[in-house]
C-alpha cells in the first residue's frame, strides 16, 4: 500500500509538472539555435559574417542560459525589438555597436587580445511573425598592426553557443563552440586534411545538440512512440522504421535530391505528433499501420533534420563522414530521450496496470495539445 501510494504521489507530479509545462511555458521549437560565424584571416585583416538572433543580443538576453527567449525576464522587451524593422533593427545595432563588439574577441598571442571591430554589413528580412525567430547577419573586421599568423576567437556567453567556420582556404577550422569557449589556433594557410574520423566525430554532438535540447518537437515525437506501450518489441518496430526513414531523407535532403520547403516541412512534423499522440489515446496495442505511418513521419522529420545541416553547411570533399556523423548524433539524442522516458515511467510505473489510464493517456494528451498548437503556429500565424 505505501509502496502504491507513493507510485501515485510521484506519477501525479510528473503528470501536474507536464501539464504546466505545456499550459505555461510558451513553445516555439528551436526558438534558441547556435550562431554561425564564417571567419575569414587574410595578411593583417580578419573578417567575420556572424548569423545570430539579434534580437537577444539588443534585449539584453543570455542566451547561455536559456532554450526559448520567451524564459528570460527581458522577453517583453525581446518581442518589442522584433516587431522593428529591418531599417529599424539595422539603426539601433549601429547604436549598440560600442557595446556590441568588445563582447567578442579575437587572440593574436598571449598578449595581444582585440576586439576594435568595424561594422561593415547587415542583412536580415523583415518579418510578420513575431513567433518564429528571424537570424540577423552580421558582418564586421578589423586590421591588426602586423600580419596575422594564428588567431583564437572567442564570443561572450550570452550570444549562446556558436559554430565557427573558416572560410577562404582548403581544410578550414570548422568547430562547435559552447557558450563562452575560446576556439582552437586558427592559420591563415590552408589547414592540414582532416580525416574522416576526425569529421564524423566533429559533426556527432551537431546532431545530438539538435535533438537534445534544441529539437523539442522531435523529442516529443520519439516520446509519444515510447509511450503507446512499455513491451520492447513495440517500441523497436516504431523506432527502426522512424530511424530508417529519416536516414533516407537525411542524406536525399543534405546531397539535394529532395528538397522542400521548410513551410511545407514544419507544419507536417507538427502534424505527425498530434497523430502518434491521439493514437496513443485511442489504441493500446501496436496496430500494423501505425509502423508504415511512422516510417511515413520519419520521412519528414529526416527533411527537418537535412535544413539543420544545410545551415551548419558539410565539409567539401568529406560530405558522407560529416553526415554520418550528423545522424549517429540524432540516433544518440533519440537514445538518450528514450533512457530518461524510461528511468522516469517504465522504471517506477511500468509494473502498474494503470499504466495506461495514468501515464500513457495524460501525457499523450499533453503532446497532442502541443502539437495541435504547432500546427496552428506554423500555417495560421507564419
Amino acid at each position: 500500500m505505501i509502496c502504491e501510494y507513493l507510485n501515485r504521489t510521484i506519477l501525479h507530479f510528473l503528470f501536474i509538472f507536464t501539464a504546466w509545462v505545456g499550459l505555461t511555458v510558451k513553445i516555439s521549437a528551436h526558438e534558441v539555435t547556435p550562431n554561425i560565424a564564417d571567419i575569414r584571416i587574410e595578411g593583417k585583416s580578419i573578417s567575420i559574417d556572424l548569423r545570430l538572433n539579434l534580437e537577444a543580443f539588443l534585449a539584453n538576453i543570455n542566451l547561455a542560459k536559456l532554450s526559448n527567449t520567451d524564459e528570460a525576464d527581458e522577453s517583453d522587451l525581446y518581442r518589442s525589438i522584433r516587431a522593428l524593422s529591418a531599417g529599424e533593427l539595422e539603426e539601433k545595432l549601429t547604436q549598440s555597436w560600442d557595446k556590441f563588439a568588445p563582447l567578442i574577441k579575437v587572440k593574436l598571442s598571449d598578449t595581444q587580445t582585440l576586439s576594435n571591430w568595424k561594422f561593415t554589413a547587415f542583412d536580415v528580412q523583415d518579418t510578420e511573425n513575431l513567433e518564429l525567430p528571424r537570424l540577423t547577419q552580421v558582418s564586421f573586421s578589423l586590421n591588426a598592426a602586423e600580419v596575422i599568423t594564428s588567431a583564437s576567437l572567442r564570443f561572450d556567453e550570452r550570444f549562446g553557443s556558436t559554430f565557427l567556420r573558416q572560410i577562404g582556404v582548403e581544410n578550414g577550422l570548422t568547430e562547435g563552440l559552447g557558450p563562452g569557449q575560446i576556439s582552437e589556433k586558427i592559420v591563415p594557410e590552408n589547414g592540414e586534411a582532416r580525416s574522416a574520423i576526425s569529421r564524423f566525430l566533429e559533426y556527432i554532438p551537431i546532431g545530438f545538440n539538435h535533438v537534445v535540447p534544441d529539437g523539442l518537437d522531435h523529442i516529443l515525437f520519439v516520446l509519444a512512440l515510447f509511450l503507446l506501450s512499455l513491451k520492447l518489441s513495440t517500441l523497436l518496430w516504431q523506432v527502426t522504421a522512424f530511424t530508417l526513414a529519416h536516414s533516407v531523407t537525411l542524406i536525399a535532403g543534405t546531397l539535394g535530391v529532395v528538397s522542400v520547403p521548410a513551410s511545407i516541412i514544419e507544419p507536417l512534423i507538427a502534424a505527425s505528433i498530434v497523430f502518434v499522440a491521439v493514437e496513443n489515446i485511442f489504441f493500446a496495442k501496436l496496430n500494423t499501420w501505425r509502423t508504415a505511418i511512422v516510417f511515413l513521419f520519419g520521412l519528414l522529420h529526416g527533411l527537418g533534420f537535412a535544413s539543420v545541416l544545410a545551415e551548419f553547411g558539410l565539409p567539401a570533399g568529406q560530405y558522407i563522414p560529416a553526415l554520418l556523423g550528423f545522424n549517429l548524433g540524432v540516433e544518440l539524442g533519440q537514445l538518450f530521450v528514450i533512457a530518461i522516458a524510461f528511468t522516469l515511467l517504465a522504471v517506477p510505473f511500468g509494473r502498474l496496470s494503470s499504466y495506461r489510464s495514468w501515464v500513457s493517456i495524460p501525457i499523450s494528451s499533453i503532446i497532442a495539445l502541443i502539437g495541435f498548437w504547432w500546427v496552428f503556429e506554423r500555417i495560421v500565424l507564419a
